[in-house]
């Protein structure tokens, strides 16, 4: 290729081996070379299986942390005890759901409905600021794939000895080890099961059953299928998760802009790569070519080639590199969380981003509608069914009476009384005071008879009072704690005379 731009001018063009390369018509025809720099295919294909190198560093003890906290969480909250159960259950048969003495029932569920889109706009949120930074850190797939991994480096040795092990005859000591790895995967993905169910059936019950084999077909069955697809994603198909079936990797790049914080590659400092002796004069970037960022990359991805979908932002490559920098004496940082201004010399300004005050002001608003419905959630459940089969009936004493039907429900995890009133722009009243004694978490049905006075000169006597008239009136039901007069709900029906 030929062209008649000053070689001083420009800078090496770097394309992977095998691309192809087209140039406009008027640059086909200058003379001057432009220099192509092969770079090398990453020493891991995606077509084999990748042998992640263990890397120490910050970040990686961060993302340990993070990842054992979650892994913690986990399994230990189906285990705590609250108020004489088990402080987070989600009882399928009962559809109950119990948090640490709060009890959801379905109709409550769209508290956790506003919990989950809080969630999603919080997780667009950090990533318009700070990518996919919830795939390195705090993503469940990737804490029990990097379980797997180090299980995996203890019994058989470094990425390359590995490797190795993999292109060598079945023998003695591989079937050992290849025996002792599957069998350790197996039981940390049956406890995954167990911790998972766990959260449907009381993990005091679950545990013993499971280990002594007397747990029911349907409950066993339920805790091999988790242990199942946890053995799968974690131990064979891994960065094939984040690559292929993780919808996230797909539409993240829809939340990045020029403020975004990923993990990504300074070209100005590292180019022209190459490798070199400690100390040695050279006028090459400070990148010596080593490829550990490819060799420590949990998805195979060499990030000197720019921003990718497949980078999970764990940071195991800037630790990698920061790790050659300091036994180089080079300056740290060649590869670290950076936005494209940072690279551009510019200053981040994400404040002035649309897309990261969008997400934020919706996170904020969604978790308002939480606090509101939350403040307004009641403890009783409340539900009046007007008979149908007759709209009134008349009394030989001059009263019309209609006939309902109350559900009352008591959401809460103690036993409570609730006094029954009614009221209205007329004269109602009930044959007894009633006084329901309502279960921890039970709902019951009571039948109810409400009647009004035809006589119009006793309805004026009554303060408040109108006169009966032909038609439809309101009715209010309200139910009230007599424990607490302060929790108590009402509701309105119809009260219908001739």
């Amino acid at each position: 290729m030929k062209n008649n731009i000053n070689s001083s001018s420009i800078n090496p063009i770097s394309i992977k081996a095998g691309a192809l390369v087209q140039l406009s018509p008027a640059l086909a025809k200058t003379s001057q070379t432009i220099a192509i720099k092969q770079i090398p295919a990453s020493s891991k294909p995606i077509n084999n299986k990748i042998h992640i190198r263990e890397q120490k560093g910050y970040f990686q003890r961060l993302r340990t942390s993070l990842n054992s906290i979650i892994i913690a969480i986990f399994f230990l909250l189906p285990l705590i005890q609250y108020q004489g159960r088990q402080a987070v259950l989600f009882d399928l048969n009962k559809q109950e759901f119990y948090f640490f003495g709060t009890t959801l029932w379905p109709q409550d569920f769209t508290l956790l409905a506003w919990i989950f889109i809080t969630a999603a706009f919080l997780l667009f949120f950090i990533t318009a600021f700070l990518g996919r930074v919830w795939c390195g850190y705090l993503c469940p797939q990737t804490a029990w794939t990097f379980i797997f991994v180090w299980i995996e480096a203890r019994i058989e040795g470094s990425h390359n000895k590995r490797r190795i092990l993999d292109k060598s005859p079945w023998n003695r000591d591989k079937i050992i080890k290849r025996s002792g790895k599957h069998l350790l995967w197996g039981l940390i993905a049956l406890l995954t099961g167990c911790g998972f169910i766990a959260y449907f059936v009381p993990a005091t019950s679950l545990y013993p059953q499971i280990f002594s084999l007397s747990a029911s077909p349907m409950l066993t069955a339920w805790v091999w299928f988790f242990a199942i697809c946890t053995y799968i994603n974690a131990a064979w198909m891994r960065e094939m998760v984040c690559l292929h079936l993780c919808p996230y990797a797909r539409f993240q790049s829809a939340m990045f802009d020029a403020n975004t914080i990923t993990v990504a590659y300074d070209p100005s400092r590292g180019e022209s790569r190459g490798p070199r002796k400690r100390k040695q004069a050279t006028d090459l970037g400070d990148c010596i070519d080593c490829n550990l960022c490819v060799d420590v990359c949990p998805t195979g991805i060499d990030i000197r080639n720019g921003l990718q979908y497949e980078c999970i932002n764990c940071g195991a490559c800037v630790d990698a590199c920061d790790q050659t920098m300091d036994k180089f004496g080079y300056a740290r940082n060649l590869i670290g969380y950076r936005s494209e201004n940072h690279l551009k010399g510019q200053r981040n300004k994400p404040l002035t981003s649309l897309k990261f005050l969008g997400y934020g002001i919706a996170a904020m608003v969604m978790f308002s509608v939480i606090c509101i419905d939350i403040y307004l959630k009641k403890d009783i459940q409340l539900n009046v069914l007007r008979d149908r089969q007759s709209l009134y009936r008349e009394t030989l004493d001059d009263k019309i009476e209609n006939s309902y039907t109350l559900k009352v429900r008591n959401k809460t995890q103690s036993e409570k009384y609730y006094r029954l009133s009614v009221s209205g722009n007329r004269h109602y009243s009930l044959q007894e005071s009633i006084e329901l004694k309502v279960k921890a978490g039970e709902q019951i049905t009571y039948p109810l008879t409400v009647y009004s006075q035809v006589n119009e000169a006793i309805d004026k006597a009554t303060p408040g009072a109108y006169p009966m008239r032909a038609g439809m009136a309101k009715i209010v039901f309200k139910l009230i704690d007599t424990q607490d007069p302060n929790n108590q709900i009402s509701q309105d029906s119809n009260f219908f005379t001739p």
